[in-house]
């Protein structure tokens, strides 16, 4: 897919992508048609006691022993059972054949490396994550700042990021698509603006892809088009913007602020908040706490003018 296509995403524990979302949705069924049992039966027994009744009075201690007592414990203890044999994978470490991704919550982006144990190739994303369909990819979660928390419903459950802890999950995607993920965990101002895509691509597709971006940034063509991308490069470097963010092969490393190096390949600019295109970037650049008021990026209006923007914005865009 093209960066800036509108893609059709999933952020549905309905509409599962892979085993571990199937597993989930089949335990979500079984709760939901427990419970209106339970209720159902609940609501029955409520009826009957405000018939009047003749007679015997009713024992009470087989109503508390039954109903208060035996049913919960038996339900209960089923429930446990059930939840234990369908509960997602969990290893201290990956499978063999696992593509092992770190993803690091960042107030408000992730930022993503990618390490293909067969290859050996590594790539660092930012916001988006692709995986190979119907191999399991195994993440190492992290936080830089404060609590995040990691969630694509279609393919797991939630897991939190505690700074200066590493958590793990496992998750697999069975078919091509992508899925929309989102923290789960309030951490401040643009918690909600903290969004992630899932990609899952045939396992030749991922390939092709992982191993393009594990290479330095694109190079510049030549004639005038290389000309004019040459002036957004350099005004990149002129305004310091590689203070925070790195090219990789033109730009020394930076971790403050997401890795651009194949920025203009996404899917969406700022976590979600913007689609990628030259336009979208250069609105970015001038006025990014507008569109995200409180990150931690400086708007560029006050020092920059409106055709720097746009060269720099059309340099980035043409970094896939």
């Amino acid at each position: 897919m093209s960066a800036g296509e509108a893609v059709p995403v999933s952020q549905s524990a309905l509409q599962p992508g892979g085993p571990v979302g199937d597993t989930l949705l089949g335990v979500t069924w079984v709760l939901v048609g427990g419970g209106t049992l339970v209720f159902a039966g609940v609501m029955v027994l409520l009826a009957m006691s405000m018939r009047r009744r003749h007679g015997n009075p009713v024992d009470l201690r087989w109503w508390i022993w039954g109903g208060g007592v035996a049913f919960p414990s038996v339900v209960l203890l089923l429930l446990f059972i059930y939840g234990e044999w369908h509960r997602p994978p969990w290893r201290p470490v990956p499978p063999r054949d696992a593509l092992i991704v770190g993803i690091t919550g960042h107030q408000w982006w992730w930022e993503i490396r990618l390490r293909d144990p067969v290859s050996g190739t590594e790539a660092v994303m930012a916001n988006e994550l692709r995986i190979p369909v119907g191999r399991p990819v195994y993440l190492g979660l992290a936080s830089h700042d404060v609590l995040h928390s990691f969630w694509v419903p279609s393919l797991a459950g939630k897991m939190d990021m505690v700074p200066g802890r590493m958590q793990h999950l496992l998750i697999q995607a069975g078919q091509p698509g992508t899925w929309r993920g989102q923290c789960a965990e309030y951490c401040g101002t643009q918690h909600a603006r903290m969004a992630l895509h899932v990609v899952g691509e045939p396992p030749e597709v991922f390939a092709a892809w992982l191993a393009a971006q594990a290479r330095p940034a694109r190079a510049l063509p030549d004639g005038e088009a290389g000309a004019a991308l040459a002036r957004g490069r350099a005004a990149f470097l002129a305004n310091r913007c590689n203070a925070c963010h790195t090219v990789r092969g033109v730009a020394e490393e930076s971790r403050l602020g997401p890795d651009l190096t194949h920025v203009g390949g996404r899917i969406a600019l700022g976590a979600g908040t913007l689609p990628m295109g030259q336009d979208p970037l250069a609105q970015w650049i001038l006025h990014i706490q507008q569109h995200k008021p409180g990150a931690r990026m400086p708007a560029s209006a006050q020092r920059m003018d409106d055709a720097t923007a746009k060269d720099i914005a059309a340099w980035l865009a043409h970094l896939q």
